[in-house]
């Protein structure tokens, strides 16, 4: 028995529309990790880049479970010393609402170097309007 191996040209990456109006944070991460890594098709290959493009939209309206608001922390440093930073997910959500649902699938994905190209196919925006109705993107509700 021999290993396929898909070719560039059999990959067909489609173009899905997903709602984040009041859905779980984590929940939904995870299925936008797998439609990006493409696990759902029949030719996966964890070492071939064969996933979909995601769109989603209403970012802003995320749920966060019990105290998670005030209680989760995002942590980073700016590289000079003393850079260490931290915000509350409550204050992320004021300033950058579409950063919190970019974390949480961003750490989801495998950590190799498709992560990157992955995590590309992700277009995430605030509101209900995007530019992407030219590709058509396929609703589906998760």
């Amino acid at each position: 028995m021999k290993t396929y191996w898909p070719k560039k040209e059999d990959i067909k990456r489609n173009w899905y529309l997903v709602d984040a109006k009041g859905k779980i944070l984590g929940r939904l991460a995870t299925k936008i990790a797998e439609l990006l890594i493409g696990k759902g098709k029949t030719i996966f290959t964890p070492s071939v880049d064969n996933g979909d493009f995601v769109v989603v939209i209403n970012a802003k309206d995320v749920v966060l479970t019990g105290k998670k608001w005030k209680q989760k922390t995002y942590y980073w440093h700016t590289g000079y010393p003393g850079g260490f930073r931290s915000v509350t997910a409550e204050k992320l959500k004021a300033e950058k609402p579409e950063e919190i649902l970019w974390q949480a699938v961003y750490g989801m994905l495998p950590k190799n170097k498709l992560r990157d190209h992955r995590i590309n196919r992700l277009k995430i925006y605030v509101a209900d309007n995007h530019p992407h109705a030219a590709q058509k993107p396929v609703q589906i509700s998760l």
